[in-house]
């Protein structure tokens, strides 16, 4: 029982900064969907299952949905607009509102081969390896540590490069980068940090300039310092 109470304790705490202080503020503000970069739409809604604040992309030159849960505007804010071609998880557990895209604008739902698993009693998801260009310009790097499938996406924009995040790195609101809590991390949380630094510190030698995270704000220039610092590298 008490080892039950520390870890909600402990659950609690952790998730202060990175769930339940972003939850207050997205809640307050009601933030509308934003184009960070040039052509790259960003958006936070609450997710349909466990009702905290995500993150969503729409990379438009490319075609590419990221993560997607329906945004405040709804599917109509697509209306006019090219429509995206796919739709891109950053890792398995990202499925959130894809189906209703999907549906919706007749484009195939593609996770990283490693995280098929996932779907095998649906719905249906396409596969992709490690190192293939998704679209111009998109391209997958493992991150892993956390889950063999978590993915780092490389993407080129006209103005600069940008890696866009899953689980392995993520950035609340109002703070800065961090992990995931450590009671996410299953029985041995100093190991998938140990692991993830190493993953991240392979990413610095890719050419960037931008974080974008599943579960965060943006970071829009300084990216590559920022996360140099973070890993101590």
């Amino acid at each position: 029982m008490r080892r039950l109470v520390r870890n909600i304790v402990e659950l609690t705490w952790e998730a202060w900064p990175q769930f339940v202080r972003p939850l207050a503020l997205e809640l307050i503000a009601h933030r509308p969907i934003r184009e960070v970069l040039p052509g790259v739409h960003h958006w936070t809604a609450i997710h349909p299952r466990i009702r905290v604040p995500v993150d969503s992309y729409f990379v438009e030159p490319a075609g590419v949905l990221l993560d997607p849960v329906v945004p405040r505007e709804g599917l109509a804010w697509f209306e006019g607009r090219e429509p995206p071609s796919q739709i891109v998880l950053t890792n398995r557990h990202h499925l959130r509102h894809s189906e209703r895209f999907a549906d919706a604008f007749g484009c195939p739902i593609r996770c990283c081969e490693p995280g098929l698993h996932e779907f095998a009693d649906g719905p249906a998801v396409e596969g992709f390896p490690f190192g293939a260009e998704l679209a111009p310009g998109i391209t997958p790097h493992q991150v892993g540590a956390i889950c063999p499938d978590d993915t780092a996406l490389h993407i080129q924009t006209a103005d600069g490069a940008a890696l866009a995040f899953a689980d392995g790195l993520q950035h609340p609101r109002g703070g800065g980068l961090t992990f995931v809590p450590g009671v996410l991390m299953g029985d041995d949380p100093p190991a998938v940090r140990a692991g993830l630094r190493e993953s991240l510190r392979r990413l610095l030698e890719l050419d960037f300039d931008h974080l974008l995270f599943a579960h965060g704000d943006p970071l829009i220039g300084g990216g590559k310092a920022a996360l140099r610092d973070f890993v101590g590298q």
